[in-house]
């Protein structure tokens, strides 16, 4: 009988850890991993304190708040934020992602919460005067672009369609293609307007024509596996939206004009 009891009393004390260990999991918080590349200011860069900053770290904190989880960034080429989410290793990317067909074959995306514009830095002087510029028959101007951006992906396609004759000079980052207009290695650059901002202010010489290449929404990016995972973002942004948080977040980051 001392046995039974034993043994019986030892069961329910398992149970009971075993419920208590259950209770503590549940309060625990998930992680959101983030893919981005901290390059692209003012949407994703690392501050003076070496800290992540910037509206697509901010907004990614908002979301994440939202969905009551821990946001993990994981910095790392542009090139290398869609394959991280479509493989798993990352949960969502943004690095001002704009939507394309082609990025669709890969991973789902969620509602836009940015508009990105894409515009051309040159030298002051520079014979390249507006963007019909580039398309002009016989034009042999060398363009340089952020590697695997729409930036790339516009001119790279418009190459290879033969809508121009130019040649594109692909760069790991947006300041190495800005490095090599300085250095006069390439004729110009085509990057988002934000970012190129930054960096005419950063070096002088420089300046953005008055003509827009192109515009571009921007979007988080979530692999096709979790949809539940897009569906709770959509929510949450759709919230963080109509209450002005992601605009105030915008609006810290680039003034009116």
């Amino acid at each position: 009988m001392k046995k039974i009891i034993a043994i019986v009393m030892s069961l329910v004390l398992f149970a009971g850890v075993a419920m208590l260990a259950g209770c503590g999991k549940k309060e625990e918080k998930k992680t959101l991993i983030l893919a981005t590349s901290a390059d692209f200011p003012p949407y994703e860069f690392v501050g003076d304190d070496g800290a992540y900053a910037g509206i697509d770290i901010e907004v990614s904190k908002l979301i994440a708040e939202k969905l009551g989880m821990e946001l993990q960034v994981e910095n790392m080429d542009f090139n290398s934020v869609i394959s991280s989410v479509q493989t798993g290793k990352a949960d969502i990317g943004m690095s001002g992602i704009t939507v394309t067909d082609k990025r669709k074959q890969s991973v789902d995306f969620t509602d836009s919460y940015a508009t990105g514009v894409q515009v051309i830095i040159v030298k002051e002087g520079s014979a390249i005067k507006t963007v019909d510029d580039l398309y002009a028959t016989g034009a042999k101007y060398k363009i340089g672009v952020q590697l695997a951006t729409t930036g790339d992906i516009y001119i790279s396609g418009d190459i290879e369609d033969k809508k121009m004759s130019c040649s594109v000079e692909e760069y790991k980052t947006g300041a190495d293609a800005v490095a090599a207009l300085v250095a006069g290695k390439i004729d110009c650059v085509v990057i988002d307007n934000e970012p190129a901002k930054s960096f005419v202010a950063a070096n002088s010489g420089l300046k953005i024509l008055d003509t827009e290449y192109v515009t571009e929404d921007y979007a988080i990016c979530v692999s096709k596996e979790n949809t539940e995972l897009r569906d709770q973002i959509n929510t949450a942004l759709k919230e963080l939206i109509a209450d002005g948080s992601v605009q105030k977040v915008v609006d810290k980051y680039i003034s009116a004009e």
